[in-house]
């Protein structure tokens, strides 16, 4: 039986609009995607609530962030596109005509204008999940970071890198995002300008420790 606030922190309901709890967010998760989508969802929710806890950021944001990040993911591309541009978030061409890149955003705007999430580091945190970003903020990273190394991904190295991510947050994000680079590379695919940008961008957060 779902309960209305057993359990949780009365802050965890302010990040959503009146009664909208994260059992109701789970439910609507749920109903927009294929089975295996939806356990790779709580795979990075569970990842990302230990990093969150780990880093000392609100465990309730991460959670948010993390249940709604693939929100859109198995959306029809037109139906992404409807909803950016709706929302009036800033994207490019090859994102635009790209879901797997496209999601991301559309996901944002989705928790914004469907849902009424109000706390735009958790939207944020939606939006630069699959590319990355300039300046990330620490709710970011493990967001970024929960969707690589989940317990449900099997490649070599996953352990590593989750013992990792635990022991410095920032080098296991320029990590994760070697391998993603190296990933599209192998399958000669483009490399989007944000992803190169945002790996940079922690390299020089690293230099500057």
């Amino acid at each position: 039986m779902l309960h209305e606030f057993g359990g949780y922190t009365i802050e965890r309901y302010r990040l959503v609009k009146d009664t909208m709890t994260i059992e109701k967010l789970q439910y609507i998760v749920k109903e927009r995607l294929s089975p295996k989508r939806f356990a790779h969802t709580l795979g990075v929710v569970e990842m990302a609530k230990r990093l969150a806890n780990h880093y000392g950021i609100p465990v309730e944001k991460a959670e948010i962030a993390a249940l709604l990040h693939d929100v859109m993911k198995e959306s029809p591309l037109q139906a992404m596109q409807d909803m950016v541009q709706k929302a009036q978030i800033p994207v490019d061409k090859e994102m635009l005509s790209n879901g797997a890149l496209l999601h991301g955003p559309a996901g944002a705007a989705y928790a914004k204008l469907t849902l009424h999430i109000q706390d735009e580091s958790i939207c944020e945190a939606i939006r630069v999940h699959t590319l990355g970003s300039t300046n990330m903020s620490v709710l970011d990273k493990i967001i970024f970071l929960a969707d690589y190394i989940e317990p449900n991904r099997d490649f070599p190295g996953v352990e590593e890198l989750r013992k990792l991510a635990f022991q410095d947050l920032n080098a296991a994000v320029v990590r994760a995002y070697d391998g993603t680079i190296r990933h599209l590379l192998d399958q000669g695919l483009s490399i989007h300008v944000d992803t190169i940008r945002g790996r940079n961008s922690v390299l020089l957060e690293r230099s500057d420790v």
